[in-house]
């Protein structure tokens, strides 16, 4: 049974950081595409971050390019995304994905929620200015 579960997250003031953490099981983690999505209450769930299986190369929507890092350790079926400089607009609640199959290439596919298989309950993650 595939299971994604989240941990790390929390609350910090404006200018800090935090690390969220995705562990896998059930599947061949090392050949599967990760994504992190964040969603805040009556709004539309979008993408952050995405990374390939291996690991090698990584896409960032544009608001969070250059402060959060994704990355992966396949050895311990864990995806990190590493959040710095966190302003209090990034409050939402984070979620990991997982899916076998890349359609394509760029944005519209690396966050096409829809091409995911599998699902993280999500991560609460409050930024106070």
């Amino acid at each position: 049974q595939v299971q994604l579960v989240e941990s790390g997250g929390g609350s910090v003031q404006a200018g800090g950081s935090l690390r969220l953490s995705c562990a896998a099981s059930g599947y061949a983690v090392g050949s599967y595409y990760m994504g992190w999505f964040r969603q805040a209450p009556g709004k539309e769930r979008e993408g952050v971050a995405f990374i390939s299986s291996g690991g090698s190369w990584t896409y960032y929507a544009d608001s969070v390019k250059g402060r959060f890092t994704v990355s992966r350790d396949n050895a311990k079926n864990t995806t990190y995304l590493q959040m710095n400089t966190l302003k209090p607009e990034n409050t939402d609640k984070y979620y990991c994905a997982t899916t076998r199959v890349l359609y394509g290439y760029g944005s519209g596919w690396y966050f096409a929620q829809e091409k995911y298989d599998y699902w993280g309950q999500g991560k609460q993650v409050t930024v106070s200015s």
